[in-house]
């Protein structure tokens, strides 16, 4: 196509190079300048922009991709020799040979429905056209090279033309019946040569992306379709990354195995690929609202604990009461600042909780309410997860019927004590092995909630051709310990040894075992180890004790629940904080806020840290150094939480107060009493300072000048 002259462009070609020529001369020199001439150039080139210029032009490429982006393609190489032309000799431009037009359809009137539907309702009639789809990366294959373009000559007339393999026969040349040449004599050549070093390699790269859970409906499946990249956006994308997709939808014969069907399965050849994740994660925050923030925390200057439950009250208004569990909620999902030292070690911002309580105590309402404050969410089941589940797995690439996932792969292993190679021999099947995203990296840079979540860590494999169950070995839960701590994974399965990212909170829920003894620590009474346990920042204890008085008020405010709902609900957040405002006053100050911790503060958390070890005798698993990093998060959380960039008394206080309430047997407080029985006070400013001077008591700091706790630092 690159020796082709300027006269010999088709008509159709002359558009296309003048509006790049017009609209994106500075990229084209850019791509000029670039040194490496074998390298794959995109080209962006916004479609509502062409729209504008060109209208025809832009339904041709929209209503027969497959030849019109090829077209373009060829129309930025003749622009760009064109640029090149045109340049002053002290400026070092390098003629390229491969550019590819990316449309990025933003903004455009392909955004509707019928040309950007759900990957669940892609359909035939959307062959053939320009389409747009969004959804989660769950799959990445290997990078690959496949042939792209071959040329071959007409043997009677001497014609050469390209031609492209077809995706339907799996990457095949089918070779024409009689020449292409559009003579007014046709030459009827029905034998070709093919023309040696004509030949035109692409990398290839096979990703799969499954639509969100989050915008589906009751009981709709997630439904998945496979993307091909190529050339420029191969490895562009990871497992986990929220993608927008401009392609062309194909398909391709499923592999050949016996017995099996051969069906067509649809895929996208992508044309341009655009990551959300940051999209996603920001949340549209008018200044009107920012000001309405800002207002409501001078209103409340002088009781500022005040403001706080008044927000509290928001979180979970179904369930009554649970002071301590909303605060909790509400400090985990704000967080705390990551620290980066200077060799570059990492201290995670993101804080973890785990709720331990008996049945009936509201602990999947406040999962199910948190994934909804969170911008990116995965909510799981224990029971219905395992430990790869929850990471990563491997996977068998282009395998539909016949994959065998890196666990069950072990399982076959263990059974017929050999090595990972075995597993062909027991369960046959071609391509190479492939990493699937697991929850926890699904959620990166979100929230991970996981129920039951003991029940992970002990998980059985029905091994249908043997017959019988075999246990999982103990050291998969290592993987799980990372991920909470250092915030990545890393993976060693079949072959493939890579790192991922889990920069993501943990939110989890488990009931006792058995009856909750009290003289027993956590890991007795949750079949959770030592370890794990010492990985969440809050560990709450929610008991269904017996307590007329609080049955009492329970029933009455469910039984008013109905007569609440009916009624219209007051914007005015003095009364009561919706869902959305929620929402964005945890992504305002997560933004804006970064606080740094006063000297009181330090002296207070350091001097209950030291209190701690020094009693740690019942709650070993708990006192360690991750306590001391836990508070400093709490208390960065709590002074976000409080909308000030500055960690006073009062944050490490309240931190301190959350940690205790996850203690078994407090260092500090005589009696805790139940989490599950904590109700807002009418007073908490009165009562913050009676527990203010108790806790400065036992930690020998109440000689200490008073803060105050007035608001400081607004931005």
């Amino acid at each position: 196509m690159n020796s082709c002259n300027e006269e010999e462009v088709p008509m159709r070609l002359h558009s296309a190079v003048e509006y790049l020529l017009h609209s994106h001369s500075d990229q084209l020199r850019s791509i000029i300048l670039s040194p490496d001439p074998k390298l794959h150039y995109p080209l962006f080139v916004d479609y509502a922009e062409l729209m504008d210029a060109d209208p025809p032009l832009a339904r041709l490429v929209f209503a027969n991709p497959t030849d019109y982006l090829r077209f373009f393609d060829q129309a930025a190489i003749l622009a760009h020799k064109r640029v090149l032309k045109d340049m002053v000799s002290h400026e070092k431009g390098v003629e390229k040979k491969f550019i590819h037009v990316r449309f990025n359809v933003c903004g455009s009137p392909l955004e509707f429905p019928e040309t950007f539907p759900t990957i669940g309702r892609v359909r035939v009639k959307h062959r053939g056209i320009l389409l747009t789809l969004k959804g989660t990366v769950i799959r990445s294959g290997a990078v690959k090279m496949y042939e792209g373009q071959r040329t071959y000559q007409c043997k009677k007339c001497k014609h050469m033309f390209p031609l492209y393999p077809e995706l339907e026969t799996r990457n095949s040349i089918t070779l024409p019946s009689i020449c292409l040449s559009q003579r007014s004599n046709p030459c009827e050549g029905t034998k070709f040569l093919c023309i040696e070093n004509t030949t035109v390699c692409h990398d290839y790269q096979e990703i799969k992306i499954q639509e969100s859970t989050q915008v589906l409906g009751v009981g709709v499946i997630p439904r998945s379709i496979l993307v091909i990249l190529q050339d420029d956006l191969v490895d562009i994308v990871k497992a986990g990354d929220d993608v927008i997709i401009t392609g062309i939808l194909t398909a391709k014969w499923s592999p050949d195995l016996k017995d099996v069907r051969c069906d067509l399965d649809p895929i996208l050849i992508a044309n341009h690929v655009r990551k959300t994740n940051e999209m996603k994660l920001e949340i549209d925050i008018p200044d009107d609202v920012a000001m309405k923030f800002k207002q409501f925390w001078l209103d409340f200057r002088d009781t500022p604990l005040k403001g706080r439950n008044t927000i509290l009250r928001g979180i979970c208004p179904q369930v009554f009461g649970l002071f301590t569990v909303k605060l909790a909620v509400a400090l985990t999902l704000i967080g705390g600042v990551q620290h980066v030292d200077a060799s570059g070690t990492k201290i995670r911002g993101e804080s973890h909780l785990l709720l331990v309580g008996d049945p009936g105590t509201g602990k999947s309402q406040f999962l199910k309410f948190a994934a909804k404050l969170s911008n990116r969410s995965v909510i799981t089941t224990g029971l219905g997860s395992t430990s790869a589940g929850l990471t990563v797995t491997a996977v068998k690439d282009g395998e539909n019927n016949n994959e065998l996932d890196s666990t069950t792969a072990e399982v076959y292993c263990v059974l017929a004590q050999d090595d990972i190679s075995t597993v062909e021999s027991v369960k046959t099947g071609k391509g190479e092995w492939m990493l699937e995203a697991g929850a926890l990296v699904l959620a990166d840079g979100g929230l991970c909630c996981i129920d039951e979540f003991d029940r992970v860590l002990f998980k059985t494999v029905w091994v249908h051709c043997l017959g019988f169950v075999h246990s999982m070995r103990e050291h998969d839960r290592a993987t799980i310990h990372e991920a909470m701590e250092q915030q990545t994974i890393s993976v060693a399965k079949a072959g493939l040894v890579t790192t991922l990212s889990t920069r993501t909170i943990v939110f989890g829920a488990t009931n006792p075992k058995g009856h909750y003894d009290p003289d027993q620590p956590l890991s007795v009474n949750t079949a959770l180890s030592g370890p794990l346990l010492s990985r969440f920042d809050i560990v709450l204890v929610l008991l269904d004790t017996k307590n007329p008085e609080w049955d009492a008020v329970v029933s009455s405010h469910i039984l008013g629940e109905g007569e609440y709902g009916n009624g219209k609900q007051d914007e005015d957040l003095a009364n009561i904080w919706s869902l959305s405002i929620l929402r964005r006053y945890i992504g305002y100050v997560k933004k804006h806020f970064k606080p740094v911790l006063t000297k009181e503060a330090e002296r207070v958390i350091s001097n209950y840290y030291q209190l701690q070890r020094r009693s740690a005798t019942h709650n070993a698993a708990r006192t360690t150094v991750r306590m001391l990093e836990s508070l400093i998060r709490l208390a960065q959380a709590h002074a976000r939480l409080m909308f000030r960039n500055e960690v006073t008394r009062l944050d490490a206080i309240a931190a301190i107060l959350c940690i205790e309430s996850s203690m078994t047997i407090s260092a500090i407080i005589d009696s805790i009493g139940n989490a599950l029985h904590s109700n807002f006070t009418e007073n908490p400013d009165e009562e913050y300072a009676k527990q203010e001077k108790l806790i400065l008591e036992k930690l020998s700091l109440i000689d200490e000048s008073p803060e105050s706790n007035g608001l400081e630092g607004f931005n």
